[in-house]
Protein backbone atom coordinates (compact mmCIF):
# COMPACT_ATOMS: atom_id res chain seq x y z
CA UNK A 1 0.00 0.00 0.00
CA UNK A 2 2.56 2.29 0.68
CA UNK A 3 4.43 1.92 -2.02
CA UNK A 4 1.62 2.51 -4.26
CA UNK A 5 0.80 5.73 -2.70
CA UNK A 6 4.96 6.91 -3.18
CA UNK A 7 4.41 5.81 -6.68
CA UNK A 8 1.25 8.04 -7.54
CA UNK A 9 3.15 11.15 -5.71
CA UNK A 10 5.91 10.23 -7.60
CA UNK A 11 3.98 10.67 -10.74
CA UNK A 12 1.50 13.14 -9.82
CA UNK A 13 5.02 15.17 -9.09
CA UNK A 14 5.90 14.63 -12.51
CA UNK A 15 3.52 15.49 -14.42
CA UNK A 16 2.95 18.68 -12.56
CA UNK A 17 6.45 19.84 -13.07
CA UNK A 18 5.84 19.32 -17.05
CA UNK A 19 2.49 20.93 -16.30
CA UNK A 20 4.35 24.33 -15.36
CA UNK A 21 7.39 23.54 -17.30
CA UNK A 22 5.25 23.59 -20.37
CA UNK A 23 3.34 26.95 -19.00
CA UNK A 24 6.04 28.68 -18.79
CA UNK A 25 7.52 27.95 -22.13
CA UNK A 26 4.52 28.65 -23.90
CA UNK A 27 4.27 31.92 -22.05
CA UNK A 28 7.66 33.10 -23.14
CA UNK A 29 6.71 31.78 -26.71
CA UNK A 30 3.71 34.32 -26.49
CA UNK A 31 5.41 36.83 -25.33
CA UNK A 32 8.18 36.42 -27.86
CA UNK A 33 5.51 36.28 -30.98
CA UNK A 34 4.00 39.63 -29.53
CA UNK A 35 7.06 41.01 -29.27
CA UNK A 36 8.15 40.63 -32.76
CA UNK A 37 4.30 41.66 -34.06
CA UNK A 38 4.03 44.72 -31.99
CA UNK A 39 7.17 46.82 -32.07
CA UNK A 40 5.80 49.59 -29.57
CA UNK A 41 4.83 47.03 -27.07
CA UNK A 42 8.53 45.23 -27.11
CA UNK A 43 9.75 49.36 -27.17
CA UNK A 44 7.68 49.57 -23.51
CA UNK A 45 9.50 46.65 -22.56
CA UNK A 46 12.53 47.74 -22.80
CA UNK A 47 11.66 50.78 -21.46
CA UNK A 48 10.40 49.02 -18.48
CA UNK A 49 13.74 47.17 -18.35
CA UNK A 50 15.80 49.92 -18.41
CA UNK A 51 13.95 52.29 -15.97
CA UNK A 52 14.32 49.06 -13.46
CA UNK A 53 17.90 49.15 -14.21
CA UNK A 54 18.64 52.69 -13.16
CA UNK A 55 16.30 52.53 -10.03
CA UNK A 56 18.23 49.65 -8.80
CA UNK A 57 21.40 51.62 -9.61
CA UNK A 58 20.50 55.08 -8.39
CA UNK A 59 20.40 57.78 -9.97
CA UNK A 60 22.85 60.81 -10.98
CA UNK A 61 21.86 64.13 -9.26
CA UNK A 62 23.99 67.62 -8.71
CA UNK A 63 25.88 67.58 -5.97
CA UNK A 64 25.11 70.88 -3.86
CA UNK A 65 25.80 72.42 -0.67
CA UNK A 66 22.72 70.84 0.37
CA UNK A 67 23.06 67.76 0.06
CA UNK A 68 26.60 68.63 1.98
CA UNK A 69 24.27 70.15 4.67
CA UNK A 70 22.03 67.10 4.92
CA UNK A 71 24.40 64.22 4.42
CA UNK A 72 26.67 65.90 6.92
CA UNK A 73 29.42 65.63 4.57
CA UNK A 74 31.45 68.47 6.45
CA UNK A 75 35.20 66.78 6.77
CA UNK A 76 38.03 65.96 3.87
CA UNK A 77 37.54 61.87 5.49
CA UNK A 78 34.09 61.89 4.61
CA UNK A 79 34.21 63.38 1.06
CA UNK A 80 36.94 60.88 0.30
CA UNK A 81 34.09 58.18 0.63
CA UNK A 82 32.29 59.99 -2.46
CA UNK A 83 32.19 58.81 -6.03
CA UNK A 84 32.37 62.18 -7.76
CA UNK A 85 31.12 62.49 -11.27
CA UNK A 86 31.02 65.29 -13.78
CA UNK A 87 27.99 66.65 -15.73
CA UNK A 88 29.65 67.81 -18.74
CA UNK A 89 32.58 67.16 -21.20
CA UNK A 90 35.52 69.46 -20.31
CA UNK A 91 38.46 69.90 -23.14
CA UNK A 92 41.78 71.39 -22.54
CA UNK A 93 44.28 72.35 -25.10
CA UNK A 94 48.03 72.67 -24.11
CA UNK A 95 50.49 74.45 -26.43
CA UNK A 96 54.20 74.43 -26.10
CA UNK A 97 55.98 76.56 -28.22
CA UNK A 98 59.15 77.19 -28.55
CA UNK A 99 60.96 80.36 -31.11
CA UNK A 100 64.65 80.63 -32.37
CA UNK A 101 66.66 83.39 -34.34
CA UNK A 102 69.46 81.97 -36.40
CA UNK A 103 71.61 83.64 -38.95
CA UNK A 104 73.17 81.71 -42.40
CA UNK A 105 76.50 81.95 -43.81
CA UNK A 106 75.18 84.98 -45.96
CA UNK A 107 73.93 87.06 -43.47
CA UNK A 108 70.04 85.83 -43.87
CA UNK A 109 68.01 86.48 -40.91
CA UNK A 110 66.07 83.03 -40.06
CA UNK A 111 63.41 82.80 -37.83
CA UNK A 112 61.90 79.52 -36.86
CA UNK A 113 59.05 78.52 -34.61
CA UNK A 114 58.12 74.94 -33.61
CA UNK A 115 54.72 73.82 -31.64
CA UNK A 116 53.36 70.82 -29.83
CA UNK A 117 50.01 70.64 -28.87
CA UNK A 118 48.18 68.07 -26.10
CA UNK A 119 44.59 67.87 -25.96
CA UNK A 120 43.14 66.69 -22.60
CA UNK A 121 39.36 65.37 -22.83
CA UNK A 122 37.39 64.59 -19.68
CA UNK A 123 34.07 62.84 -21.18
CA UNK A 124 31.04 63.53 -19.05
CA UNK A 125 30.18 61.18 -16.61
CA UNK A 126 33.57 60.56 -16.18
CA UNK A 127 34.43 59.30 -12.37
CA UNK A 128 36.74 61.71 -10.31
CA UNK A 129 37.47 61.44 -6.15
CA UNK A 130 37.90 64.39 -3.75
CA UNK A 131 41.44 65.65 -3.02
CA UNK A 132 41.18 68.48 -0.68
CA UNK A 133 39.30 71.40 0.09
CA UNK A 134 40.30 75.03 -1.65
CA UNK A 135 41.06 77.99 1.07
CA UNK A 136 37.19 79.45 -0.15
CA UNK A 137 35.75 75.85 0.34
CA UNK A 138 35.67 75.12 -3.03
CA UNK A 139 36.08 71.38 -4.32
CA UNK A 140 39.53 69.78 -5.52
CA UNK A 141 39.14 66.44 -7.34
CA UNK A 142 41.28 64.64 -8.98
CA UNK A 143 40.91 62.43 -12.26
CA UNK A 144 43.82 60.94 -12.40
CA UNK A 145 47.16 60.32 -10.29
CA UNK A 146 49.89 62.74 -10.89
CA UNK A 147 51.43 65.68 -9.55
CA UNK A 148 48.86 68.10 -9.49
CA UNK A 149 46.94 67.19 -11.19
CA UNK A 150 44.15 68.33 -9.69
CA UNK A 151 40.67 70.30 -11.09
CA UNK A 152 38.77 73.06 -8.83
CA UNK A 153 35.01 73.14 -8.62
CA UNK A 154 33.41 75.82 -6.82
CA UNK A 155 29.71 77.57 -6.23
CA UNK A 156 29.17 80.88 -8.58
CA UNK A 157 28.98 83.81 -6.67
CA UNK A 158 26.26 85.34 -8.14
CA UNK A 159 23.61 82.40 -6.60
CA UNK A 160 23.03 83.70 -3.65
CA UNK A 161 19.87 80.69 -2.81
CA UNK A 162 20.89 77.72 0.12
CA UNK A 163 21.26 74.87 -3.05
CA UNK A 164 24.64 75.72 -4.73
CA UNK A 165 26.08 73.80 -7.35
CA UNK A 166 29.83 72.78 -7.90
CA UNK A 167 30.65 73.97 -11.35
CA UNK A 168 33.30 73.81 -12.96
CA UNK A 169 36.46 76.55 -12.17
CA UNK A 170 39.18 78.52 -13.75
CA UNK A 171 40.78 81.63 -14.90
CA UNK A 172 37.70 82.80 -17.35
CA UNK A 173 38.60 86.71 -17.60
CA UNK A 174 42.22 85.60 -18.43
CA UNK A 175 43.85 87.31 -21.73
CA UNK A 176 43.49 85.46 -25.18
CA UNK A 177 40.96 83.17 -23.07
CA UNK A 178 40.07 80.97 -20.02
CA UNK A 179 42.95 78.94 -19.01
CA UNK A 180 43.96 76.96 -16.02
CA UNK A 181 47.24 75.20 -14.62
CA UNK A 182 46.91 70.82 -14.97
CA UNK A 183 50.19 69.41 -13.76
CA UNK A 184 53.01 71.32 -14.63
CA UNK A 185 51.68 73.39 -17.59
CA UNK A 186 49.20 75.27 -18.75
CA UNK A 187 46.12 75.14 -20.69
CA UNK A 188 43.28 77.27 -22.52
CA UNK A 189 39.72 75.93 -22.04
CA UNK A 190 37.96 74.58 -24.73
CA UNK A 191 35.00 76.73 -25.14
CA UNK A 192 33.86 75.53 -28.93
CA UNK A 193 33.86 71.73 -27.92
CA UNK A 194 32.10 70.17 -24.70
CA UNK A 195 30.18 72.70 -22.16
CA UNK A 196 33.03 73.89 -19.56
CA UNK A 197 31.35 76.61 -18.16
CA UNK A 198 27.98 74.31 -17.62
CA UNK A 199 29.89 71.25 -16.37
CA UNK A 200 29.39 70.72 -11.91
CA UNK A 201 29.62 67.73 -9.91
CA UNK A 202 27.27 64.82 -9.74
CA UNK A 203 27.21 61.85 -7.17
CA UNK A 204 24.82 58.69 -7.21
CA UNK A 205 22.06 59.75 -4.07
CA UNK A 206 21.51 55.77 -3.59
CA UNK A 207 25.07 55.76 -2.43
CA UNK A 208 24.79 58.58 -0.28
CA UNK A 209 21.13 57.09 1.28
CA UNK A 210 23.31 54.73 2.43
CA UNK A 211 26.12 55.94 3.85
CA UNK A 212 23.51 58.37 5.78
CA UNK A 213 21.34 54.98 6.87
CA UNK A 214 24.52 53.51 7.93
CA UNK A 215 25.51 56.25 9.98
CA UNK A 216 22.02 56.16 11.82
CA UNK A 217 21.86 52.60 12.98
CA UNK A 218 22.46 51.76 16.55
CA UNK A 219 23.25 48.71 18.15
CA UNK A 220 21.22 49.31 21.59
CA UNK A 221 22.05 48.98 25.07
CA UNK A 222 22.48 45.93 27.10
CA UNK A 223 22.40 45.26 31.20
Amino acid sequence: MLCNYLKKKIVAKFFLFVFYTFSTLSFLSFLSTFAKKNKAMNKIIFLILISTLLVSCGVKVPYTTQIRDEFSLDTEEKMRQVQFFTSHTIILDQIKKSDAQNTTQNGTLVSSSSSEKETIIIPAGTKCVFESYGSKGEIKVRFELGDNKIITFNTKAENTSSNKRFYFDADWNAQGGPKMKYGENEYKIDLLRGSPRTSHLLVVKKRLEKSKRKERVVKGLKI
